[in-house]
């Protein structure tokens, strides 16, 4: 008895007019035959999220191991090699690895855009983000390698970590927008409370924007030559920083406080919960780093707690409302339901 050989599936003929289609519009060519599932979306979101923490938490290690000259030019990492060199040593390793990440960063943003663009029915908003995110890591990549021009000079690196804050913003924006419909979005908490989540927001941008002076005027320079830092006492710096942490703990347990008393919805209150726990710890950490000399180690954790407790803000204040999907009803409201313990603090529930 002879076993039936194995055939090879039909593969589709491709026109000319298609070749010409993918290369007018790649993403409309993709999407006219592909409809990824909505988990799917929503996985390559978190993907472009998570490198967007991934790149943070690399160049600070660039810089607390010295290695921020390591590659010391850009686009190429010397006059003559685009890779780093076996004279370069560690330092080049690590400095010329943190680049090749970008690559990762952008293939992330870019699975984000297309999986975004393919969703059907198609969702402007999304894309828009997607692309957002695109233009903040091209603009970075550049500033990365200005930092590298200039000799790491410590404003420039404030701005490019910054940069990257931006990024994690939009990243985190679409992450839960791929959980939410595109309907007119409906506040859970009433007005009070919002301006009070809108006041912990602006601290905790403070906070980051000093947390980069910190640096700027601290030891970690990012490489062993002389760098210059700011020309401020970092110890006054250090505190103000910390007070801002104080303000921005305070702020968080005040509003788990005033939810709790207008019951408000579990998604707010689970939020802010959350965000008060990683604010302790990242604070103990902070304390911990401050008073054994700024140990490496710990001023990376604390670097990835800050862009922790950064996507955990924003996650409050988009848990203050709800999106359903456009063509949903807007639910009825039976007339015997309670009206909530204070209108212009809960809200609509």
């Amino acid at each position: 008895m002879h076993k039936r050989r194995p055939t090879m599936g039909r593969v589709p003929n491709v026109t000319r007019a298609d070749a010409q289609a993918a290369l007018r519009n790649p993403l409309a060519f993709i999407a006219a035959r592909w409809t990824p599932d909505p988990r799917t979306v929503r996985r390559a979101a978190l993907a472009a999220l998570v490198m967007a923490v991934v790149i943070v938490v690399t160049g600070g290690a660039v810089r607390l191991t010295g290695s921020g000259l390591g590659c010391p030019t850009w686009p190429k990492c010397t006059d003559d090699s685009l890779t780093t060199t076996s004279e370069m040593g560690l330092h080049g390793v690590i400095e010329f690895g943190n680049r090749l990440l970008t690559y990762v960063l952008c293939a992330a943003v870019g699975w984000a855009i297309i999986a975004a663009r393919s969703e059907k029915p198609y969702r402007r908003s999304l894309t828009r983000l997607g692309w957002a995110q695109f233009w903040v890591v091209m603009g970075n990549a550049i500033l990365g390698g200005i930092v590298v021009l200039v000799g790491l000079n410590p404003y420039t690196v404030a701005a490019h970590f910054l940069l990257s804050t931006a990024l994690i913003a939009v990243a985190t924006v679409m992450w839960q927008r791929t959980r939410e419909g595109d309907a007119e979005p409906r506040p859970l908490v009433g007005k009070a409370v919002q301006q009070l989540v809108w006041s912990m927001v602006a601290a905790s941008v403070l906070l980051i924007a000093v947390g980069t002076v910190v640096t700027g005027a601290g030891p970690h320079a990012g490489d062993s030559s002389d760098v210059p830092r700011m020309p401020l006492d970092w110890e006054t710096v250090s505190k103000l920083h910390a007070v801002l942490a104080w303000i921005v703990v305070t702020l968080t347990f005040a509003l788990w406080f005033v939810l709790k008393a207008v019951d408000a919805p579990e998604g707010p209150l689970a939020r802010t919960r959350e965000l008060f726990l990683i604010l302790l710890a990242q604070g103990a950490i902070g304390y911990v780093q401050y008073f054994t000399d700024l140990p490496e180690v710990l001023v990376g954790l604390h670097m990835f707690g800050s862009c922790v407790m950064w996507i955990w803000v924003l996650r409050v204040l988009l848990s203050l409302r709800e999106r359903p999907a456009a063509t949903a009803p807007d639910p009825v409201v039976p007339a015997a339901q309670e009206p909530a313990t204070s209108a212009s603090i809960a809200g609509p529930r």
